[in-house]
């Protein structure tokens, strides 16, 4: 069986693309191989920034011969139709073969291919894959018509076997393959053949090129941290960055450089943010101080001063991001000290959505929202609203915009600078958590509280305005903010009402969309406003109704809305107009979007138990249940739930509860009655059946006294313990008996059983 060797060598690829391009160009060729017959041992590839290098072990020689039968048209089936199916199978007539059937006599085929070698499906599926190759951007170069991310230059595409390495032959677009490659671009020019995988890497060695990536970065990292070491230092760890520099060199030579004193006392996060950055070089900090004071630079080469002159270039570059980097800081620092607050009134010019309003206007919204839940969070209510005044300062600041990566993160240095509390100045960096599923979640109160208005905010912003994600699309990122705010509450605890501080979101944009409506059709139907007299005080007074309308359930809202327009005396065509320019839409979004967002949250906390192995049948059963909305309580349930559902008798009450569910509302059906009155033990014929009647008043306590103490745990397993007499009644009990009294209370009985289990969960939305 042979080996193939491919390299697909050009101009440097972007190291943020090597990775990606190394997966496809396995799974392109590996996968048309296959296709085409041809399997093999194993595949992997490796990149360089000049190179992508496939080899694949114990390659097919050629593909197996096949055989295929076909069934075709019936004996004497019209001309067209026969021939049809000869075209089809590539076959003439005299090859057809008559067979007897049930259905009478029908010709079969026989279509059987030769199996190819492996040389010529190779330079096939090569040609395929290079022509097609999934660049995120690619280009032309020269007369040609190739597409690839840089011009390629050659392409080594060899089969190795006893006898030796024979090259597949191909050409594309005048680049033929061939069996040579080059060394690193300056140490080791020129190019040379190669024989095989193992004669490929040792050459490739010997010419100063790592072949693997893992190997660069290995060397990058173990080199980097021994020189660090040698001078009492350490290297802040970073493995993007490690496996970025390591896509940016062919043969890694790790310097470390000074930086010069005057930029040693720069905030840690800048130096790191500007060098990483801008010149993609290692911090190294005194772990005694924290302090970053020297840097990790990665050269592509060896020189004869052993990476001087490298060094004193970058040093000199570096220096001048730097100047740049302190020019921003201490300007930074004069603003904070002297009124941060002109940063925020300078927000008030910066679009945060063009339906959304201004940067200015979202701080207002959420400074609101925080006032709000911080009796939640057990947060000072003043103390939240002015950390979430200052939370977004920093989003003016020059080293912001500079560097914005670092927002939040250079406010609390600058709300520091400013005199505030601690406390205060934390929440500018920690109200933007959590971003991802691995991030940290604040638990500081004022933070948890200003990080929860924001994200609030940003979801019923975008509800209000009906920019809802949909399928894959996400641009506002608002699962990430649904799912952060679900881990902001469940992590810390949070006894939360959902579905009251959506409400308080849907009015704070209620509030402003409404306010424009009205100005904008007041200046439209400038004598309608004359004629009936409504001035900016009353916008004002119909702003402030409106606003607290949001805070009202559909049929509260509804008849406040009516009354508001009866108070203006108005009827017919008058009342019409001042409906126009008050439209009711504008201020229902809590009518419109508040179970849809409240689906949203569900959906998302789904996904976030779905780790837990908790399944969305159970969350489900639970979701049904009234305060669902209560994200703590839910989640309590759904585990204590699954934990039942997980034992034998959580299983065996679950198909009980839906034999009986089933039972009862196919006789309801049937007799168009509903059997909830209550069944009586008088009527009880067997043991089971009285056992039952007091199995249920039994668990029914014990579950009342469970749930009012929010012990889920113990509700479900008062549940679970009706397996047994529920069991037992089934199998000695015929419900639909013909003694109409006894079938009504059996029915009855069946009823007790759905109410006691509902009233712990909606068992009927458990599948299998």
């Amino acid at each position: 069986m042979p080996d193939l060797l491919i390299e697909l060598f050009s101009e440097e690829i972007p190291a943020r693309m090597q990775t990606r391009a190394g997966e496809d160009l396995k799974k392109r060729i590996t996968d048309g191989l296959v296709e085409a017959g041809l399997t093999y041992a194993s595949a992997a590839a490796l990149t360089t920034p000049r190179r992508l290098t496939l080899a694949v072990e114990g390659l097919l020689a050629e593909s197996p011969t096949t055989r295929e039968e076909r069934k075709g048209p019936k004996v004497g089936a019209p001309d067209k139709a026969i021939e049809g199916f000869l075209r089809g199978a590539g076959l003439t007539r005299d090859q057809l073969e008559e067979r007897e059937t049930p259905k009478g006599a029908v010709y079969f085929a026989t279509i059987e291919k030769a199996g190819r070698p492996a040389a010529e499906i190779v330079a096939e599926v090569l040609e395929a894959t290079i022509r097609n190759f999934p660049w995120p951007k690619s280009m032309r170069w020269g007369s040609g018509g190739l597409r690839w991310v840089r011009p390629l230059h050659s392409i080594l595409c060899i089969l190795t076997d006893e006898a030796g390495a024979q090259v597949v032959p191909m050409e594309i677009d005048g680049i033929k393959t061939g069996d040579t490659t080059e060394g690193h671009r300056f140490m080791a020019p020129g190019r040379f053949a190669v024989s095989s995988f193992e004669d490929y890497a040792a050459k490739l060695k010997r010419a100063f090129v790592v072949l693997s990536p893992a190997e660069r970065a290995e060397h990058i990292w173990n080199d980097a941290q021994n020189l660090a070491f040698a001078a009492g230092l350490e290297v802040v760890d970073d493995k993007g960055l490690l496996a970025e520099v390591a896509g940016l060199v062919e043969w890694p030579v790790v310097l470390m450089g000074q930086i010069d004193d005057e930029f040693l006392e720069l905030p840690p996060e800048v130096l790191q943010t500007s060098m990483k950055e801008h010149q993609k070089f290692f911090s190294v900090k005194n772990p005694k101080t924290g302090r970053i004071e020297r840097f990790i630079t990665v050269a592509n080469r060896e020189t004869t001063d052993n990476g001087a002159t490298i060094l004193a270039g970058n040093q000199k570059v570096l220096s001048a991001r730097l100047a740049d980097a302190k020019f921003f800081w201490e300007n930074d620092l004069r603003v904070a000290k002297s009124d941060i607050a002109q940063w925020t009134r300078a927000l008030e010019n910066v679009t945060f959505h063009n339906k959304l309003g201004t940067q200015a206007e979202r701080i207002d919204r959420i400074a609101a929202l925080a006032r709000e839940l911080a009796s939640v969070t057990g947060a000072d209510a003043d103390q939240a609203e002015k950390a979430a005044r200052l939370a977004k300062a920093d989003l003016s600041s020059e080293m912001v915009y500079e560097f914005p990566e670092l927002q939040g993160l250079m406010g609390r240095y600058y709300i520091e600078a400013a005199g505030e509390d601690a406390a205060v100045a934390a929440v500018a960096e920690d109200h933007y958590s959590p971003l991802g599923p691995s991030d940290d979640v604040p638990t500081a109160p004022l933070s948890v509280t200003v990080a929860l208005a924001d994200k609030l905010d940003t979801l019923t912003g975008f509800w209000a305005i009906d920019e809802k994600p949909t399928g894959s699309k996400d641009p506002f990122a608002l699962r990430r903010a649904a799912l952060g705010a679900i881990r902001l509450v469940l992590e810390n605890g949070l006894d939360l009402k959902l579905e009251q501080v959506i409400r308080l979101g849907f009015a704070a944009h209620c509030y402003r969309n409404t306010t424009l409506e009205i100005k904008d059709r007041l200046e439209q139907d400038r004598h309608i406003a004359e004629a009936l007299k409504i001035d900016a005080k009353r916008v004002d007074q119909i702003r402030a109704e409106l606003t607290e309308m949001c805070r009202l359930d559909e049929p509260g809202a509804r008849a406040k809305v009516e009354s508001l327009f009866a108070e203006t005396g108005l009827t017919g065509e008058e009342l019409s107009q001042f409906r126009r320019i008050v439209p009711i839409q504008q201020f229902m979004y809590d009518v419109f979007g508040l179970t849809d967002l409240l689906s949203f949250f569900h959906d998302r906390l789904k996904t976030f138990l779905r780790n837990e192995g908790i399944r969305h049948d159970i969350i489900d059963a639970c979701i049904a249940m009234e305060g669902s909305d209560d994200l703590n309580l839910l989640v309590k349930r759904a585990r204590a739930l699954n934990a039942v559902i997980a034992t034998e008798d959580g299983e065996n009450l679950v198909q009980g509860f839906k034999r009986a569910n089933n039972i009862l509302t196919q006789a309801e059906e049937k007799d168009g009655v509903e059997y909830s009155y209550g069944a009586d033990i008088k009527f009880a014929e067997t043991d089971s059946e009285k056992a039952l009647f007091g199995a249920l008043e039994a668990a029914q306590a014990k579950i009342d006294l469970a749930l009012k103490a929010e012990d889920f745990p113990a509700a479900m397993s008062a549940m679970a313990a009706l397996r047994g007499p529920v069991d037992a009644f089934f199998e000695d009990v015929q419900v639909n008996t013909d003694n109409d009294i006894l079938r009504r209370n059996r029915l009855n009985l069946l009823s007790q059983i759905r109410q006691v289990c509902s009233s712990v969960a909606d068992l009927s939305r458990i599948e299998g």
